[in-house]
């Protein structure tokens, strides 16, 4: 599980925005704040391991795995650089 950062001050301002533009209590804003900031604070090689763990649940192969991770990498937020597919299993299996 990603660590969450401490709610602060400074994410007031969005989630006094979420309240008062969706139907959520400040309490769930607030954790979807927090959801948010650590989706967008997975390191890449977290990233890898989540979706390879996901997907293999799913019933998908390593070939169709990496080749899927290896599609979704360039649309991430930040987008990290360009990785092959022997380095998307490194990272997987060391």
């Amino acid at each position: 599980m990603l660590e969450r950062r401490p709610s602060s001050s400074s994410h007031d301002d969005l989630i006094d925005h979420l309240v008062r533009s969706t139907a959520l209590p400040r309490g769930e804003a607030a954790r979807v704040v927090l959801d948010v900031l650590a989706y967008f604070d997975e390191t890449t090689e977290d990233f890898v391991r989540r979706r390879h763990r996901e997907l293999q649940s799913g019933g998908l192969v390593n070939t169709e795995i990496f080749e899927r991770i290896a599609a979704e990498l360039p649309h991430r937020a930040v987008a990290p650089p360009e990785l092959s597919l022997r380095q998307l299993r490194r990272l997987v299996y060391g």
